[in-house]
């Protein structure tokens, strides 16, 4: 396993691996990596013949100081579950390598990025926008792989590489869950046992609208129910809950003329602000 921190080490490396014919999966990651990460990681195996995984706590994507400073940084028991995966390249950049200067140029991914984390994340998605550009140039891969967890960000990449013409096909990997149904996350370190468990709510409110859909209920009866088991759980603070069209994002009001939909949810258990999504094709 080769662990490069400086670009140009990267591009020369990727550069003699093209020559080579060799396909390329890219995994970009903000480290404290668990086993969603890991799903990643063995899809990106399993179709390619090179494996690249960044690890780079970006900055730019985060409007909270203190988010940003608490966000769990493990890098050597990071490089320690990668070599025991028998991963190719790890990409360890410092900040100042991604960002000798602070970017001018800027990505506007429009009414897209002003909704769910848009709108409560100012500037969120542009500084993802920037540091997986970044990436990507300096990786060049055939595939790059992104948890559905984060499902709008999965959207937004995928639809900048396709606007702008990246030679990358954008791939998304269902969200990995601990057996009580929470969605994993680098954020759930920061839990105590008693937070996992009240963070459950929202796998149960996820079902919740499940269920209500396939029984064919009211649709304002089910976001009502899902909306009060929230607002009364224990220790679950709900900032946002929407039903959204996956295609453009926009908030749908029922489910009688769509053929899909994702039920998209964030809120704070202990101080820990955590997302999590349901896709349901319909039709």
């Amino acid at each position: 396993m080769r662990v490069l921190s400086a670009s140009i080490e990267l591009s020369n490396l990727i550069s003699a691996l093209k020559k080579e014919g060799k396909s390329i999966g890219f995994v970009p990651t903000m480290g404290a990596l668990h086993e969603g990460h890991f799903s990643l990681i063995q899809r990106a195996k399993d179709e390619n013949e090179v494996v690249v995984v960044s690890i780079f706590v970006n900055p730019l994507q985060f409007n909270n100081e203190q988010d940003l400073a608490k966000y769990p940084r493990i890098i050597e028991q990071d490089l320690e579950g990668l070599k025991k995966l028998n991963i190719d390249v790890v990409f360890t950049p410092s900040e100042k390598e991604l960002y000798p200067e602070k970017p001018v140029v800027s990505i506007d991914f429009g009414k897209m990025a002003t909704v769910l984390e848009g709108e409560f994340r100012s500037g969120h998605f542009e500084g993802v926008g920037i540091v997986v550009s970044k990436l990507l140039h300096l990786t060049q891969p055939d595939r790059a792989y992104f948890g559905l967890k984060d499902l709008q960000q999965f959207i937004l990449i995928r639809k900048m590489c396709t606007d702008l013409n990246f030679p990358t096909e954008i791939i998304g990997v269902g969200t990995v869950r601990e057996d009580s149904g929470l969605a994993l996350s680098s954020r759930n370190a920061r839990l105590s046992d008693k937070g996992r468990k009240e963070a459950t709510i929202i796998f149960k409110g996820l079902n919740r609208f499940r269920s209500g859909i396939l029984k064919k209920e009211d649709f304002d009866s089910i976001l009502k129910n899902v909306n009060e088991m929230f607002f009364s759980a224990e220790g679950f603070d709900l900032e946002y809950l929407r039903v959204v069209d996956p295609a453009d994002l926009s908030e749908i009001k029922s489910y009688d003329t769509v053929t899909e939909l994702a039920v998209c949810v964030a809120g704070y258990v202990e101080g820990v602000r955590l997302i999590d999504n349901l896709y349901l094709r319909l039709k």
